[in-house]
């Protein structure tokens, strides 16, 4: 690289005394512009400490800096030419809550199919982790104009503190299975899959694991939004119940969105495999005996149930 570097300079000096000066002095501003982006990028930036309720002294000097760091959102009422009291940094942050619950329910969803489909694999948990990731990053640049990548790690490690496993409380499990459950057994599931249906226990499997992988993903995206739009030392202490009670209403949006797409990919996928399977039987011959012919006649049997229920 130094070698074109000084090529191209003696090419640029040949043409033209002041073009090989005026190459290096561009160049130059090029490489101190992308060493300050790098280092602001980079750095910590200050911040006021977080008021403890909304009646501190503190406010006044945390509603500044948050109003100088958060952009406008575009809906905004009022615009970016109004005031910018605490008045309108609350109806800009609530118009931000709906974008990034827009974006979590959007991630909730892709992450429901891939922890039904790829369950207990390094694609699926990997594929999972990487959207987790993404929606955080979404979330953070919605909230502020500068990004900063420390700014980031330090919200993607506060959310991570606040979901199950974390640090194993088991004491909290009850509370994070709940709404999983509580979609299993909804009205939704029932009138999709009626008892007795042979595709009710594979259809749970993936149902459990997708609905699992989903409410991480809501808990995540709220967790990040509650987090980022706290402005008080109370509404931080209140994002982890919060956020569990938001997750589990969200969970119940996606589940009806995603069941019926789930349970209709699975039955026809098992009945096609089903068709396909029992075609290859072989029919029984006269030298065939009683057990062969059973069977025979049960492969019958089904391959007449699944066309008539396809």
């Amino acid at each position: 690289v130094s070698q074109q570097f000084l090529s191209l300079f003696a090419f640029l000096s040949a043409l033209h005394p002041y073009a090989g000066m005026g190459f290096l002095a561009l160049s130059g501003i090029i490489l101190l512009f992308t060493f300050v982006t790098v280092l602001l990028f980079f750095a910590r930036p200050s911040e006021p400490s977080l008021p403890d309720n909304d009646v501190s002294p503190a406010m006044a000097a945390y509603v500044r800096y948050r109003v100088a760091r958060v952009p406008t959102h575009p809906k905004h009422p009022e615009g970016s030419n109004a005031p910018k009291d605490q008045r309108w940094l609350r109806t800009n942050l609530k118009l931000l809550d709906g974008d990034a619950m827009e974006i979590t329910r959007e991630i909730a969803t892709k992450n429901f199919f891939v922890g039904a489909f790829a369950q207990n694999t390094s694609y699926g948990t990997t594929t999972s982790l990487l959207n987790n990731i993404r929606m955080l990053w979404r979330i953070y640049t919605l909230h502020y104009r500068q990004h900063h990548f420390r700014e980031f790690v330090a919200l993607a490690r506060d959310v991570y503190e606040t979901l199950p496993l974390s640090d194993f409380r088991k004491e909290e499990l009850p509370e994070h299975i709940k709404p999983i459950i509580q979609c299993s057994f909804s009205n939704t599931l029932a009138s999709l899959l009626p008892g007795g249906n042979l595709l009710t226990p594979f259809f749970m499997n993936l149902f459990l694991s997708g609905s699992t992988n989903s409410y991480i993903t809501c808990l995540t995206g709220i967790a990040a939004t509650r987090y980022v739009q706290a402005s008080t030392q109370e509404e931080r202490h209140e994002v982890m119940q919060q956020s569990m009670f938001e997750a589990s209403f969200m969970l119940k949006e996606v589940v009806r969105e995603c069941n019926p797409i789930l349970s209709v990919t699975i039955s026809k996928a098992v009945k096609k495999a089903g068709m396909d399977s029992l075609d290859t039987m072989q029919q029984p011959s006269a030298s065939s005996g009683v057990a062969q012919d059973i069977v025979a006649h049960l492969a019958n049997s089904l391959r007449t149930i699944l066309r008539d229920d396809g």
